[in-house]
C-alpha cells in the first residue's frame, strides 16, 4: 500500500541515531548515523556512559524510555557539540531482554519553525496511558491537545499497541477514525504514526508512538517484522508484515510474504544477535536510502519484533 502523504524528498525530524551497549559497567557507541554532523559524531565516539549518566545511562537506570527537551543545563553530556551541531532534542530507547539490557537507541532532532513531527512516550497509571512526555518540534497545539488525552487499553494507536501487544502501523491520521487525535493531527500536517511497545523490567507499561508529517517526516520508509516463532515456524526469521514508503509502493505481498533469515542482511543481523542496527554510508545495504535503524523489540525473552525505518 502506497502512502502519497510522505514526500520522498524532505528533510527529515530525525537527524541523528546512534547505539549504545552495556561493556562491564558503562555504556559505550557501538554505531551511529550522523549525516553531515562530522563533530558531533566525533564527540560521539569518544563517550561513554555509567549507569544513571547522561541521556543513555538514565534509560539504563530508570529502566524507561527517556525524552529530553533541551539540553541547556540539563544532564546531556555532549550539550556543547549537540548546539553546534544544531541538535535540540533526544529520546533514548532501552532494549531489554527480560531483566538484561541489550543496547539504548537514541535519536536526536534539530528544531526550528518548521520542523513538524512527534516522538512521544506514553505511561500505563490507573487504567490508562497518558503522556509521560514527548518531542513534537513546531506542532504545539497538537502538544497541548496530546497531553490532556489519556487512552484506555485498545483505544487509538497506543492503545491498540498497548492491546494487542504488536507495533502498529495507521495511515492518513488527519482523517482516520482509529486515529483519536484526528482533528489536530491533520491541523498540525501529521500523517503517519509508528506506535510499539517498549518493554522493560516490573509490570508498568510503555508505548513509544512515531507520527511523521508530510514536510518533515521522521523517516521515508517503515517496515515491521514478525520474529515470534508462532508466525515464522522457527526461531532466527522474521516475515514484513506490514511497511509504508512513498518512493517503493507496496512492501507486503500476504500471497508472496517477504522472510529475512538469521544473519542475511540488515534485518537479520538484527535477528542475529537481537541489538538495534544503524547503517549509514552504503546504500546497498539500506535499500538506496541515506541511512537505516533497525529495532528489536523483546518479549518474554525472546526477540518478538524488529521495527526498521530508512532516512
Amino acid at each position: 500500500m502506497m502512502d502519497v502523504t510522505l514526500d520522498p524528498q524532505a528533510r527529515t525530524f530525525i537527524e541523528v541515531a546512534e547505539v549504545w551497549v552495556p561493556q562491564e559497567d558503562r555504556l559505550v557507541h557501538a554505531q551511529g548515523s550522523y549525516g553531515a554532523l562530522d563533530g558531533f559524531a566525533e564527540t560521539s565516539a569518544g563517550e561513554s556512559f555509567a549507569k544513571g549518566e547522561g541521556l543513555p545511562g538514565k534509560a539504563w537506570a530508570e529502566a524507561r524510555p527517556v525524552v529530553l527537551k533541551a539540553f541547556d543545563g540539563s544532564y546531556f553530556k555532549r550539550a556543547e557539540a549537540a548546539k553546534e551541531a544544531g541538535l535540540t532534542a533526544a529520546v533514548a530507547i532501552p532494549v531489554f531482554a527480560g531483566a538484561a539490557l541489550k543496547a539504548v537507541l537514541v535519536v536526536l532532532c534539530a528544531g526550528d519553525a518548521e520542523r513538524i513531527g512527534a516522538i512521544e512516550v506514553w505511561a500505563e497509571t490507573d487504567g490508562f496511558l497518558m503522556l509521560e512526555d514527548g518531542y513534537f518540534g513546531a506542532a504545539k497545539q497538537f502538544e497541548g491537545v496530546s497531553q490532556h488525552t489519556q487512552f484506555p487499553i485498545g483505544q487509538g494507536l497506543p492503545g491498540g499497541v498497548w492491546a494487542a501487544r504488536t507495533p502498529m502501523l495507521m495511515r492518513d491520521l488527519g482523517s482516520g477514525y482509529r486515529f483519536v487525535r484526528a482533528e489536530s493531527a491533520g491541523k498540525a500536517g501529521l500523517t503517519t504514526g509508528l506506535g510499539l511497545p517498549v518493554p522493560v523490567p516490573g509490570s508498568k507499561t510503555y508505548v513509544l508512538t512515531l507520527l511523521s508529517a508530510r514536510g518533515t517526516p521522521l523517516a521515508r520508509r517503515f517496515e515491521i517484522w514478525d520474529a515470534r516463532s508462532a508466525r515464522v515456524g522457527k526461531t532466527g526469521a522474521a516475515l514484513l508484515v506490514d511497511g509504508t514508503c512513498a518512493r517503493d509502493g507496496r512492501l507486503w505481498d500476504a500471497d508472496n510474504p517477504r522472510r529475512a533469515a538469521a544473519w542475511e542482511g540488515p534485518i537479520g543481523t538484527v535477528l542475529g544477535n537481537g541489538l538495534p542496527l544503524v547503517l549509514a554510508g552504503n546504500p546497498a545495504q539500506t535499500a538506496g536510502y541515506d541511512s537505516m535503524v533497525a529495532l528489536p523489540i523483546h518479549q518474554a525473552g525472546e526477540l518478538a519484533f524488529v521495527i526498521a525505518w530508512y532516512c
